[in-house]
Parts: structure tokens; C-alpha cells; sequence
């Protein structure tokens, strides 16, 4: 089994509801670590990267894409050690904080696939909404519903060009399941991107086990592996209450179990995000808890 790198992202900049700054923690209190161990991996717990907060983040604010540049120095820093645990044959699990993040992590592992093998990276972009959104289109200016634009190339720029080049990502290789909660101009901009979508109707109508294993085939062809950033809002708010945006509707327990499991199945998995758990809106921590359980799925914990 490869190790795991835990990297927790404390970063609570990307949204307009506090408390995912405590996600990192809400893992670590669940026994994420301990757990890995006990199913035969070996774990370094790299701590949580520096991340500042609104109150002591001073700079002049672009109301289309808030704390852009205190995001987007989050987000190089977890490049650079994301792509230090990849460099050394670790799967980085990255603890969030909010999916701005993602534009760090998924970076990291489109480098490592670059100097490894110079195939691209495929990626597996698990969540109720499509984030994509730019500065042109949002509503709001949180940077959260914008990094998956970021990683096809598009604005914001801040977050497109860490590591040095754009896209990271490119359609073919990309696919985006769960969604269930999209803006109507965000509606447009995922129809004319070109990814691979899997939203809740498809799921309902065909089922998880055969959307989950399509899915991973897409982002797998061709691909020097699959990243998997997870938000934690893609399931449904009767088993993850923890989260910032919960919509109804989402994945159940057996279904966001089976997704994981068919991703290990797969045997192509680099790297994993888990974002968007808010422990002020939680119960017990329980979704702090279904993520670690979510995590074991995707590295190899078996029924049998």
C-alpha cells in the first residue's frame, strides 16, 4: 500500500459561511489517521498548512472574486505540498476547508503526471454544485464555486496559473458527479465546457454503480490517474448535515460507500480531496465521520 500524506487546509476565504476552518480538525477528532493505519497503511500527518482568516486578511477586496490573492497563496503552498508527497510516492489526502482549495491539490497532481509519465491527470470532481463559476458570471464572488473553471483554464487567473501553465485539466479527462444545485449562467458554462456530467437525475435513472464505474473509466482513459476531490455536499443533508451549502436530494450512505469503493476498484487513484465540512452546522460530528468512512472506502477498506 502506498502511504498517505494528511494535509489539512484550514482555509475558510472561499465562502460566505464560516466554520469549514475546523474541517481539518473534525477529521483528525473522527480517527481519520488511525483508522488508515489499522487498515494497513502507513500515515504521516503533515499538519495544517498557514491560512489566514478574514478578520486579519487585509487587502482590497474584488467583490467577483473574494480574497483572491490570500486564496490563491493558500492554494500554492498545497501545490507545492501536495506535489512534494506525490514526488516521494505518497497519496496526498487533503482536509478541507473550502473547495477553492482544489485549485492547489488538482494542480499538484497534473504536475506529477507531467514529470512522471507526460500524460495528463484525470479528475473526478465529486459535488452538488459545478463550480464553475468565474468572476464574470457569479452572483456572489465567492471563490469556492469557482476553482473546477479555474483548473479548464478559465478565470479566475490567480488560481489557473498556479504551478506555471493552463488548463490542468482537460475536459475529456474530467468529470463532474452529483450535481444537483447549479446556477442558471453556471448551467451554461458547464454545458459549453465540454466535461463529462453525472447528475442526480442520471444517477437515479441508471444507478450509482454503473455512473460510478463510467466515470471513473473517463477520467482513467488515457490518464496518468485520477485525483478525486470529494466535497462533502454531495450527499445528502440526512447523513452530512456538516456542510456550508446543503441541498437536498444527494447521495445516500450506500451510494457515496459504493462511488468510493468502485474508485478503489479502479486501482488508478493519486490523490483525494475532502472538503466542505463545517463542524458548527454538524451533529456529532457525523460528517466529519461518514468522510473518514468515505476515505477508507477509497483506499481499499473491503466488505469481504
Amino acid at each position: 500500500m502506498k502511504p498517505v500524506h494528511v494535509i489539512g487546509v484550514p482555509l475558510d476565504l472561499g465562502g460566505n459561511r464560516r466554520g469549514v476552518d475546523m474541517g481539518p480538525s473534525a477529521f483528525r477528532i473522527a480517527g481519520l489517521a488511525e483508522q488508515l493505519v489499522r487498515q494497513g497503511h502507513t500515515v504521516v500527518d503533515k499538519g495544517d498548512l498557514p491560512t489566514p482568516i478574514p478578520e486579519t486578511t487585509l487587502e482590497d477586496h474584488d467583490a467577483h472574486k473574494k480574497y483572491i490573492r490570500a486564496i490563491a497563496k493558500v492554494c500554492a503552498k498545497l501545490y507545492q505540498t501536495a506535489l512534494a508527497s506525490l514526488a516521494e510516492g505518497a497519496i496526498p489526502l487533503v482536509l478541507g476547508g473550502d473547495h477553492s482549495l482544489g485549485a492547489g491539490s488538482v494542480g499538484a497532481a497534473w504536475k506529477w503526471a507531467k514529470q512522471t509519465s507526460a500524460r495528463p491527470i484525470g479528475l473526478l470532481w465529486i459535488d452538488a454544485h459545478g463550480d464553475m463559476n468565474t468572476p464574470a458570471t457569479t452572483s456572489s464572488g465567492n471563490v469556492h464555486g469557482m476553482p473546477l473553471a479555474a483548473l479548464l483554464g478559465q478565470e479566475p487567473a490567480e488560481l489557473a496559473r498556479i504551478g506555471g501553465a493552463a488548463p490542468k485539466v482537460l475536459p475529456e479527462h474530467t468529470v463532474l458527479l452529483g450535481v444537483r444545485n447549479l446556477d442558471e449562467r453556471e448551467k451554461i458554462a458547464v454545458r459549453d465546457s465540454g466535461v463529462h456530467v453525472f447528475t442526480m437525475k442520471d444517477i437515479d435513472r441508471q444507478g450509482i454503480a454503473l455512473i460510478a464505474e463510467k466515470a471513473v473509466e473517463l477520467a482513467g482513459r488515457g490518464t496518468a490517474g485520477i485525483h478525486v476531490s470529494f466535497d462533502m455536499d454531495v450527499c445528502d443533508p440526512s447523513i452530512a448535515p456538516g456542510v456550508g451549502t446543503p441541498v437536498k436530494g444527494g447521495l445516500d450512505y450506500r451510494e457515496a460507500h459504493t462511488l468510493m469503493e468502485i474508485v478503489a476498484d479502479g486501482r488508478m487513484l493519486t490523490s483525494v480531496d475532502m472538503v466542505e465540512v463545517n463542524p458548527t452546522l454538524d451533529v456529532r460530528n457525523a460528517t466529519a465521520q461518514l468522510g473518514t468512512e468515505l476515505v477508507l472506502s477509497a483506499l481499499g477498506m473491503k466488505i469481504l
